[in-house]
């Protein structure tokens, strides 16, 4: 019988060893259930041939070449990943709209001995799950936020917070970017749904009773978007601002920086992409300190002249901080005080 997703507190409590996605691999790569594995029943290429045939040919020719694709691929799944199975191992399957792909595997499985069932309504109902919860409805959880001019250490401090034993969601590491021009990590960020399942999965994880602290932002973080109710709830949330003295903050962005310092190259491009905000010589002069490699000199020059403004700029607009903490530097020991000043003053 297939299993209804009602909340998405139902996934961690499903009675499966596995959770497999039949989907093709682009649709995996673009989203997929927490923990699923990839197990295609069809290719891109495959797919794309059924769905042609389908509809332009006939549709039972179309199920008929699926089928024999999809027997194809179980046995090549079989023989490879789940050969090792034991016969009392469970799973879960699901496709786009929990129909013939998934179906299908899970009858194959089945005849086999394994215990298997199917997602109603596949991989979309438990996309409006995500939905509804990051979109449509407001988010129970309350939010505090701690805000600061570039190189302050929030980042840092979100783990601290972690580590003392705080509710944390971090925003920049969910969508693999820093969230400013400078501020790629290593690799691609997910797409826009893989984010949206990653934050909700942290989310669901927490205690609504408990305050949930995260890192200021804007409403993008890189190329993805803040989803809805979180932004809102960002926007309401009180404020903690956070001080530490400009040489410190600029040490600071050299050592989190470091794929950055590494490529002057690279680091020369981005910083030809901030002339529609400052003068040519101003971006020659820090070009300059790029190839010199005299990294504090440019980042106490990005901070004075372009983010220090642009964040002085930012705090007009917003509600006044419930507290300030001016921290003397940013070494471990001053963020770890000042985390747990947090979580002693603010709840955690």
């Amino acid at each position: 019988m297939p299993v209804t997703l009602k909340s998405l507190r139902d996934l961690a409590a499903l009675p499966f060893d596995s959770v497999i996605d039949v989907r093709s691999p682009s649709e995996f790569a673009e989203d997929h259930m927490p923990g699923a594995i990839s197990l295609p029943v069809m290719s891109d290429a495959e797919r794309a041939r059924v769905g042609t045939i389908y509809t332009q040919v006939d549709p039972f020719q179309a199920r008929k070449i699926g089928a024999a694709l999809v027997s194809r691929n179980a046995a090549r799944h079989l023989e490879g990943p789940l050969s090792e199975m034991p016969g009392g191992w469970r799973p879960l399957v699901y496709c786009w709209r929990g129909g013939q792909r998934s179906g299908s595997f899970a009858v194959i499985l089945g005849q086999i001995g394994w215990r298997t069932d199917t997602v109603e309504g596949g991989y979309r109902s438990y996309r409006r799950l995500v939905v509804r919860l990051l979109h449509d409805d407001p988010l129970p959880w309350k939010t505090v936020l701690i805000d600061g001019n570039t190189g302050t250490g929030k980042t840092q401090l979100l783990h601290h917070l972690a580590a003392q034993g705080a509710q944390v969601i971090d925003l920049e590491g969910l969508a693999a970017h820093r969230g400013s021009l400078f501020g790629g990590l290593s690799g691609p960020q997910p797409a826009q749904k893989m984010f949206e399942s990653r934050l909700a999965a942290a989310l669901v994880a927490l205690d609504p009773a408990r305050p949930v602290f995260m890192e200021a932002e804007s409403n993008k973080v890189g190329d993805l978007l803040i989803p809805g109710s979180v932004w809102k709830a960002m926007i309401a949330a009180p404020r903690i601002e956070v001080t530490a003295p400009l040489p410190d903050r600029a040490a600071h962005l050299i050592d989190t920086y470091g794929e950055l310092t590494a490529d002057p190259a690279a680091l020369t491009a981005i910083l030809d992409q901030l002339r529609p905000y400052h003068s040519a010589d101003r971006i020659a002069h820090w070009q300059a300190l790029a190839a010199a490699r005299d990294f504090h000199q440019l980042c106490t020059g990005l901070m004075h002249d372009h983010y220090d403004p642009r964040y002085a700029k930012s705090s007009t607009r917003k509600a006044a901080a419930i507290a300030r903490i001016a921290m003397p530097d940013l070494t471990p020991a001053t963020l770890e005080r000042t985390a747990r000043r947090m979580i002693d003053e603010h709840g955690g």
